[in-house]
């Protein structure tokens, strides 16, 4: 490890065992990363008293030329200064939230009248904000819905009219340019709006049902029936989004998936049994922050954007900081175990749609993230860019013979497929025969001096893994590539000398190649093995028959396409091919031949 700069030594010596947050500096006075701890000195000290697994780390310990810190009353108070640092200074080392900036929002403007509409460019001095909102077709239902039930006014700049326009003949507004609305009655509309979109939608009906009884009271029948079809609007809306028990109020859910340096951070709004707001965050974890310093970014980030949170919060994991007026909860069943497990499966989902979309744009980028995770699973030091893989084929012991499969960046490379007839083994060997078959490859392409591959894969256990490494080894190229072998029956890969074998998660996309590989080698050795048996099958029956040469075989098989034809076939058909002294002769022989004809 690099020796500490003395005037960065005298800065550890000198820091508290208190909580506080911590700012790197480089030779540029730039903050290049932002962090909390418990206790100061501890922490900051760690980054320069011991060897870092992570090359991030390594790297920022590297580039830092001063710490400044800022002492606190608790690790809360740690956490919130520094998730205000880190938007303040943007820091090039920590985590960055890479959401899109540009979901839409339902915004309510602060006028005399307001207007209730969507928008991607939100002004907060201008306008109340709700959402954003990940499903735009979520936020327009939303949208239709008050549209339905208040006629709110939609024009961008509200004039003094004489008379109304037509939104007011179709009673879409009601006209407070032209006087026909008290300013109380329209902004009482907007505020039950404004409950709507929150989700407080039972007090909105029980406000409008009191609304209702008091214009039948007045026997305003008309008005009445106007808010009882408010009152079936709302309901209608209400049922078709009530996803659990509606006794679960006022909650707030966070689903997380992580893959390697990135967290999805999932939220979902529950009031009255309903999902009211769901968003998704993409967050970059660079110096591979904690799951609960991950989660708890999120959470942060999804406070600052809604101004504040439900008491209570279902979260995938009980974090060990746990602030007051919070009330949070790891639900194992039940409910709430369904909302947490959808928060999850939406952070599942959004990665999912991530990766697609990423797969369209550049399709060799997910080829090169498929590789970059099977070196990583098997320790690889090279990345697999060309894969080959080997499978034998016998039919009870006879005619074995290898094939060979090759992906090259992740591809199949069907120009590079080879065939093995297996020369020196002699009956159903399949160790031998992969022993024979790996060192006639490697051996050829040694002396043709061309490159070999980086990983092989065996299509077999750990007996022909065993077989095909001392091919290896009687080569002297054991250090020159990685081999494994892939159980037929549990699909485990078996590393050469290991008795375990290797984790890889079975829906992984390391683990899929890995397959794919392999049945491209079944594929192919079928193939080439069935067309063997039948060339065999053919010679064995028309090879020793009196008077028919190859000439004739083929004439016959041209004619009647098969052998199972030409032994069924009549000696006067036999004759309009071959002739009337050789039909008889080869009738003859096969009414005789004691050999089964191919069917």
């Amino acid at each position: 490890m690099k020796e500490t700069p003395e005037h960065i030594k005298l800065i550890l010596k000198t820091l508290p065992e208190k909580p506080g947050v911590y700012r790197f500096y480089d030779d540029k006075g730039v903050v290049i990363y932002v962090g909390k701890a418990k206790r100061l000195k501890r922490r900051v000290s760690s980054y320069f008293n011991k060897d870092h697994d992570s090359a991030k780390v390594r790297m920022l310990v590297t580039k830092i030329r001063d710490i400044q810190t800022v002492v606190v009353d608790s690790e809360w108070d740690a956490l919130l200064l520094e998730n205000s640092m880190i938007k303040q200074f943007k820091p090039k080392y920590n985590i960055m939230l890479k959401d899109d900036k540009t979901y839409p929002w339902i915004a309510v403007t602060k006028e005399t009248f307001p207007r209730i509409f969507s928008t991607r460019r939100p002004e907060p001095a201008k306008m109340q904000l709700f959402g954003p909102y990940s499903s735009v077709r979520q936020m327009n239902v939303l949208l239709d819905l008050l549209n339905e039930m208040f006629p709110l006014r939609n024009c961008k700049i509200l004039r003094n009219n004489d008379r109304p326009c037509m939104q007011y003949q179709i009673k879409k507004c009601a006209a407070p340019c032209c006087g026909l609305i008290s300013a109380e009655k329209y902004q009482s509309n907007i505020d039950k709006a404004v409950q709507i979109i929150k989700g407080n939608r039972k007090e909105v009906i029980r406000q409008l049902r009191e609304e209702m009884m008091q214009y039948a009271d007045e026997l305003k029948f008309e008005q009445a029936g106007e808010v009882k079809r408010k009152i079936e609007a709302l309901e209608n809306f209400i049922g078709k989004s009530v996803v659990v028990n509606p006794s679960l109020t006022n909650m707030d859910v966070f689903g997380m998936e992580e893959e390697d340096n990135c967290a999805y951070i999932s939220f979902l709004r529950v009031v009255d049994g309903a999902v009211v707001q769901a968003h998704t965050l993409e967050i970059d974890n660079r110096l591979e922050m904690s799951r609960e310093d991950t989660l708890w970014a999120g959470i942060l980030e999804i406070q600052e954007r809604l101004g504040s949170l439900s008491p209570t919060l279902l979260v995938p994991f009980a974090p060990a900081l746990a602030p007051e007026g919070w009330d949070l909860q790891v639900p194992q069943r039940g409910d709430k175990r369904k909302l947490l497990e959808l928060a999850t499966h939406n952070a599942h989902f959004y990665m999912l749609e991530k990766k697609k979309r990423q797969d369209l744009v550049d399709p060799d980028r997910r080829n090169q993230r498929v590789l970059l995770a099977l070196q990583e699973a098997l320790g690889m030091k090279t990345l697999p860019r060309r894969i080959e893989c080997f499978d034998n084929s016998n039919t009870q012991g006879e005619e074995p013979v290898a094939a060979m499969s090759c992906f090259i960046d992740g591809k199949p490379a069907k120009s590079e497929y080879r065939h093995f007839n297996i020369k020196t083994v002699v009956g159903a060997d399949d160790f031998a025969s992969m022993e024979e078959v790996i060192y006639r490859r490697y051996h050829r392409l040694l002396e043709e001096n061309k490159p070999l591959p980086d990983l092989v894969v065996i299509d077999g256990g750990k007996g022909q893994l065993h077989a095909a490494w001392n091919a290896i080894i009687a080569l002297h190229i054991e250090d020159r590539l990685m081999m494994v072998g892939i159980a037929k029956r549990l699909e485990d890969i078996y590393k050469v000398g290991d008795d375990l074998p290797v984790y890889i998660d079975k829906r992984s996309e390391a683990q899929k190649l890995l397959q794919h590989v392999r049945d491209e080698v079944h594929r192919f050795g079928i193939t080439h093995h069935r067309k063997r048996r039948s060339k065999t099958s053919i010679a064995s029956i028309l090879d020793d028959a009196p008077g028919i040469g190859k000439v004739l075989k083929t004439k016959l098989l041209k004619e009647f396409k098969s052998v199972a034809k030409i032994t069924s076939a009549s000696e006067a058909e036999l004759a309009e091919v071959i002739g009337p002294k050789k039909a008889a002769d080869l009738k003859a022989y096969l009414n005789n031949s004691q050999k089964p004809s191919l069917s």
